[in-house]
C-alpha cells in the first residue's frame, strides 16, 4: 500500500465483469472461458509488467463494457506465477477495497492459477504456476517499466 493516496493510473478495459471472452492487449481473443471474469480485467497502456506485455490491471466495481477507458487508483496488487513467469495484477478501485474485497480477489488468483497450471499442462507448456499474494502497487509499479514506441505486443503466446 502507499504511504498516502495513490496516484491515478488510465486504465483500459479488455474483459467487462460477467464475460466470458479474454481478449488480450491487441484487442485478439485469447480465449474463451467455461466461467465469467468476477472483475473487470484490462491494462494500463502506459506500463510493460514483468512478462513483456501491457501491465494488468482489475478494476473494481459495477460492469464496465469493453474498451472502457478510465482514470483509477491502484491500491495494491497481485502477484501471479504463470509458466515460470511473475506478471503483477493491480487491483484499482475509486476506493480503497474492503478486506472482503481484496479475499476475494486472492481467492479467484489462486483458483486461477490452479486452473492455469491444468490448461498448461494439457497444452504441454512447463513451468510453475501460483498466486504468489498481495502485494503494494507502488511495488508492481516498480517493478513494471514504461512502454515506449517500441513495444509491439506481448512477446510470450498466452
Amino acid at each position: 500500500m502507499f504511504a498516502s493516496d495513490p496516484p491515478y493510473l488510465d486504465v483500459v478495459i479488455e474483459v467487462p465483469r460477467g464475460s466470458f471472452i479474454k481478449r488480450g492487449s491487441t484487442g485478439r481473443v485469447d480465449f474463451i472461458s467455461p466461467l465469467p471474469c468476477p472483475f473487470n480485467y484490462g491494462s494500463v497502456p502506459n506500463y510493460i509488467g514483468l512478462e513483456g506485455d501491457l501491465l494488468d490491471a482489475l478494476v473494481l466495481g459495477p460492469r464496465l463494457r469493453f474498451g472502457t477507458r478510465l482514470r483509477v487508483k491502484p491500491w495494491g496488487a497481485v502477484s501471479l506465477t504463470d509458466r515460470g513467469m511473475t506478471d503483477d495484477k493491480l487491483v484499482c478501485s475509486h476506493h480503497p477495497p474492503s478486506l472482503s474485497e481484496r479475499r476475494d480477489v486472492l481467492r479467484f488468483f489462486r483458483l486461477y492459477a490452479k486452473c492455469k497450471g491444468f490448461i498448461n499442462f494439457w497444452r504441454r507448456r512447463p513451468g510453475r504456476n501460483a498466486c504468489e499474494g498481495w502485494c503494494g502497487a507502488g511495488e508492481a509499479l516498480a517493478r513494471a517499466r514504461p512502454r515506449d514506441a517500441a513495444w509491439r505486443g506481448s512477446p510470450v503466446e498466452f
